[in-house]
């Protein structure tokens, strides 16, 4: 049964279907596409993504709606039916793995998806798991679905996990460019995993297990938020001493060894950093281990937000004008420069802050033309074109989102007062350091 889903695999005959098309799981259906497998089936319970693919237009903006026709020309179907799982022969999932309000996994998502596809699961098949989560994960909540449907792991299907390494507008690293780390529950799974993956990205990195594959993930992104968190910290010293941190950083970051640059800003977003530590948290309370550090470097980034308002507020108070009733102009909300997710974006938490403070509050974000949905946040609001008028209208702007689409000149010279968050802009009269 391996031997026959191997050959399909190696010929490209295979049937892939992904469920979940957003951020990972539409580039993975293009790329796998693009690899030459011609039946590949996209499932959401989204509709309108859905029709948005059928009539061949993106709905994320990084993503050219070119390659989506390429794709549907060349076999890329999409649908909410999740009977069509019953032909697939390897199935990936690519769903989001949020937090509850009490920081804990919330893993309903990968729940609801192994329900409904439960019925259509067959003997010679491939099942991946992309989802960021913790270790263990694949085999307390995969492996038990599989078997209660009658098949044994390693024999009837296979079971790999093998997370998702997506950077969205990074055009320097595309899917197919990033080495893609795959453990499985048995050798065969591995093999198999493996051969897939192989098919369609440059380079294949084997773990041992499921597990090892599971903490690779989170120590990726856990490396990432502790070193944001510690230069956070050193920016909030370096300012109380009247230093510039930007200028110590680039000045370490000349040493050819022992150091990697990582710069301070407004707090940690996206679906991955602000997140995936609390699941390594969570689940290392089972083994009686608290994760000090990582809590800690969780606790400094979360308060970037506060932080960033106390340096507008003192701005403010210098030029003898309260927060409440003063106009502010949050620039960029995206969670990341030039692209259009707002996502645990930290400016979103920035907008709160200044909103519960009484502040006159709107956003200009060329990516974003109006406040998205969100399930914790809410605004009415839509996106403010940037003119010299609007801008001196403002007591203040504070530049959460580096884009590169605003004009920074024109924000210079027209500004009373910039809360700079990203070192963007030249000191000058008007520009404060956040």
């Amino acid at each position: 049964m391996a031997t026959g889903l191997l050959q399909k695999i190696t010929e490209k005959q295979a049937s892939i279907g992904i469920v979940g098309l957003g951020y990972v799981g539409l580039p993975l259906a293009l790329t796998t596409s693009e690899a030459g497998f011609k039946n590949v089936v996209g499932f959401d319970i989204d509709p309108d993504k859905i029709q948005r693919l059928a009539d061949k237009q993106s709905y994320i903006k990084h993503i050219d709606s070119q390659r989506i026709e390429r794709a549907v020309q060349q076999g890329l179907t999409a649908t909410c039916d999740f009977s069509r799982v019953n032909d697939i022969d390897v199935l990936i999932l690519c769903l989001p793995t949020p937090l509850t309000q009490h920081q804990e996994p919330d893993l309903h998502f990968i729940r609801d998806t192994l329900q409904a596809v439960s019925p259509y699961l067959h003997k010679g098949m491939l099942l991946s798991l992309e989802s960021t989560t913790y270790p263990g994960t694949t085999e307390e909540e995969v492996v038990p679905v599989v078997e209660r449907a009658g098949f044994r792991v390693g024999e009837g299907i296979f079971i790999v996990y093998s997370p998702e390494r997506e950077d969205p507008g990074n055009k320097q690293f595309p899917t197919r460019s990033i080495p893609k780390v795959c453990g499985g529950i048995t050798e065969r799974c591995n093999q198999l995993g493996e051969a897939f993956y192989g098919s369609i990205v440059d380079s294949v990195v084997t773990v041992s297990s499921t597990k090892a594959a599971e903490m690779t993930k989170l120590l990726e992104n856990i490396h990432r938020a502790v070193n944001i968190g510690l230069v956070n910290e050193m920016k909030m010293v370096a300012d109380k001493m009247g230093i510039n941190i930007h200028e110590v950083i680039d000045a370490a970051a000349t040493k050819p060894f022992g150091f990697t640059k990582y710069t301070p800003g407004p707090g940690l977003g996206g679906h991955c950093i602000p997140i995936d530590p609390y699941y390594l948290t969570w689940k290392a309370k089972e083994f009686n281990i608290n994760t000090r550090f990582i809590e800690l470097s969780g606790e400094i980034n979360r308060g970037m937000p506060e932080w960033v308002v106390g340096k507008l507020m003192d701005a403010l108070n210098d030029r003898g004008k309260p927060l409440k009733g003063s106009k502010i102009l949050v620039l960029g909300i995206a969670y990341k420069k030039n692209i259009d997710d707002a996502r645990e974006s930290p400016a979103v938490r920035i907008m709160e802050i200044l909103r519960d403070k009484g502040a006159v509050l709107s956003y200009s974000d060329p990516h974003i033309p109006c406040f998205p949905k969100m399930r914790d946040h809410s605004f009415t609001l839509d996106s403010t074109p940037l003119t010299p008028a609007k801008i001196k209208e403002q007591d203040a702007c504070v530049l959460a989102t580096e884009h590169d689409l605003f004009d920074y000149k024109q924000l210079e010279d027209n500004a009373s007062l910039i809360i700079d968050t990203r070192n963007t802009f030249s000191n000058t009269r008007n520009i404060i350091d956040a």
